[in-house]
């Protein structure tokens, strides 16, 4: 039955209370949503035999989220990606931000919007079920300028399709790049990694990165290298190259050009999973996409069922303009002006395959 539910899922520390919301559509396909973090802590659709499974890592329970989370299922801002020495300079004054990854900012500072507690209104309409989220950003949190209006809206439709809009506002000068954290693996609970998984990117370039996982600036032809998924390959098949770039992500943790010729949404990837069926479909309006495998989860961390999430048991599309865009005036930009809105659109569509 089509409908969205909220429950109570726990407090924070600052006892703050937390709900989960699960979005129901006409097919039996259920995404949860929690308002720590705008997380989607479960999705869960049909292998090719119709058996459902949630295919994203994340916890059985609220405080493993804050306690173990790497950023699991969440909203990131109120920029995501890194950025460079934890700093950036705007109209002529330098911003100082927490150098929360080596040298480097990542994903918002300390505290970022993925920890935040965001307002849920849940809405039924003929495109579907979903959750409006919103979230106000301080002036000066974690060193960011301006108040930051933003909402990020969930619809689940009967297309199978999660459509995620983007929207923010702000009252002075500021960077914005908004994308979503969930980890996949199409296999659900029946596989440990993702590495027989089928790889379709659009992408003819990408940005890579130096030591310390932040883009030289160059945008460089993936034509004979591992990043090259213009067509189907594996996500395993060549993932432990000795290609410097594979080396220093220890796997793929590295954004896309998308191929564009014209602005709207796009195709970005499509994954397929051999062993289930399932497919995962992305299109965006972002001029990149981050495909990360997983490479830094190590098995420590204890999810879902008492599963272990070892290394690269999940991958991540995380559409988006490009890292540490405020140190590369050749990258989009991400600032955003008074009078000026961001608007950005990224379509998640499940299906399967025989």
């Amino acid at each position: 039955m089509k409908n969205v539910t909220r429950a109570p899922f726990g407090r924070t520390s600052d006892d703050q209370a937390v709900d989960l919301l699960t979005l129901h559509n006409a097919n039996g396909l259920e995404i949860g949503v929690m308002t720590y973090g705008g997380v989607i802590v479960s999705i869960k659709t049909p292998d090719r035999n119709g058996a459902f499974d949630d295919i994203v890592l994340g916890f059985d329970d609220f405080p493993s989220y804050p306690a173990k989370s790497r950023y699991f299922g969440a909203i990131i801002g109120r920029y995501g990606n890194r950025i460079a020495g934890g700093q950036f300079t705007l109209d002529g004054q330098t911003y100082k931000l927490a150098t929360n990854n080596g040298p480097n900012a990542l994903h918002g500072g300390l505290k970022g919007w993925d920890k935040r507690i965001w307002l849920a209104v849940p809405f039924q309409n003929t495109d579907g079920v979903g959750v409006t989220l919103t979230y106000t950003s301080a002036d000066g949190e974690e060193g960011y300028p301006g108040a930051v209006r933003a909402t990020v809206t969930y619809t689940l439709t009967d297309k199978n399709q999660l459509i995620v809009d983007y929207h923010a506002t702000t009252d002075k000068p500021t960077i914005v790049n908004l994308t979503q954290h969930s980890y996949f693996n199409l296999s659900g609970t029946r596989a440990d990694d993702v590495l027989a998984h089928e790889l379709l990117l659009h992408a003819d370039h990408f940005t890579p990165v130096d030591s310390t996982l932040i883009p030289t600036g160059e945008l460089a032809s993936v034509a004979g290298t591992p990043f090259d998924f213009r067509t189907k390959r594996r996500v395993g098949a060549r993932i432990e190259d000795e290609h410097e770039q594979i080396q220093r992500g220890k796997g793929y943790d590295h954004n896309f050009v998308l191929k564009r010729n014209a602005p709207g949404l796009v195709p970005a990837a499509s994954m397929i999973d051999p062993l289930t069926g399932r497919t995962l479909e992305v299109a965006t309006t972002e001029p990149g996409m981050q495909f990360y495998s997983g490479n830094f989860l190590d098995g420590s961390i204890q999810g879902k069922g008492g599963r272990r999430y070892g290394k690269r048991s999940g991958f991540c599309f995380e559409t988006q303009h490009f890292p540490d865009s405020p140190h590369h005036a050749n990258f989009p930009s991400t600032v955003l002006r008074p009078g000026d809105e961001l608007n950005s659109r990224t379509i998640f569509t499940f299906g399967v395959t025989t």
